[in-house]
């Protein structure tokens, strides 16, 4: 079972899932199925050694409400009543209330007081979820946050979701880069960073990949655009950022160039 505050599950909004399928399927070396029967479309995201996330194809109905493609993270809860109200209490807001699933569990999707969109949830599977895995090649490797107020969000999400900052790495007039884990002292799962100047704010998310190059190659031959790197990371890593061809951001690391 996983704790309060990890995060559980990924989810890209795609307006066109077979697309979305044939890009992430190379860039990622995915194997996202097939539309399942019936009106939803969502499909499961295959890595090498189990799910890495989910594909929820966007209705004509949602997109002429405004949804666009981007990827959505979500984090697991005790209580997902409760913690909608306290969010709600703390400035927060509800884009979707409170609702079940069968079979799935119970969730709702909320913004932190700087506007930044997630979901809650409690699976109702007491199964430990390994969606998020540091060194699992296919999945989420790193999950950073991009805030107008860097200082708010990291006592909004210790308050109320128990993630804190665990470390930092100073980056001039931007503030720290604040490295973040789901308890005192624990690994790093990510961080949280002032936005710089034109890029949106929310959570960003890096998918590991063996290496980086061939990466980049496949993101541009499979009409993605790469917009920063590859670039060396503290540790080590190497890092790209692009955009793919619906416009949802993402990120690939990997341990060698």
């Amino acid at each position: 079972m996983n704790k309060h505050g990890e995060f559980i599950w990924y989810e890209l909004l795609s307006p066109d899932a077979d697309a979305s399928k044939a890009f992430y399927d190379v860039v990622v070396g995915w194997t996202i199925g097939d539309r399942p029967p019936g009106d939803m479309d969502y499909r499961m995201i295959g890595a090498p050694d189990g799910f890495a996330g989910g594909v929820a194809g966007l209705s004509a109905e949602m997109i002429a409400s405004g949804a666009t493609a981007r990827w959505m993270g979500y984090l697991g809860v005790d209580d997902v009543d409760a913690t909608v109200a306290a969010v709600s209490m703390a400035g927060g807001k509800v884009h979707l209330p409170a609702m079940d699933i069968p079979g799935v569990g119970r969730l709702a999707m909320l913004s932190d007081p700087q506007n930044v969109v997630f979901y809650v949830m409690r699976g109702a599977s007491d199964e430990t979820s390994t969606a998020y895995q540091r060194t699992g090649i296919g999945h989420v490797s790193w999950n950073e946050l991009l805030t107008a107020d860097d200082a708010a969000a990291l006592a909004f999400y210790d308050t109320h979701f128990g993630i804190k900052k665990v470390g930092g790495m100073p980056m001039g007039a931007m503030g720290d880069y604040s490295f973040i884990a789901n308890a005192e002292g624990g690994e790093a799962i990510g961080a949280v960073m002032r936005t710089p100047p034109g890029v949106r704010p929310g959570w960003g998310f890096y998918f590991r990949v063996p290496a980086i190059d061939a990466a980049k190659a496949r993101i541009e031959s499979a009409g993605g655009t790469v917009v920063q790197g590859p670039m060396e990371v503290p540790g080590g890593e190497w890092v790209v950022n692009a955009i793919d061809p619906h416009g949802a951001t993402f990120g690939l690391v990997a341990p060698a160039r």
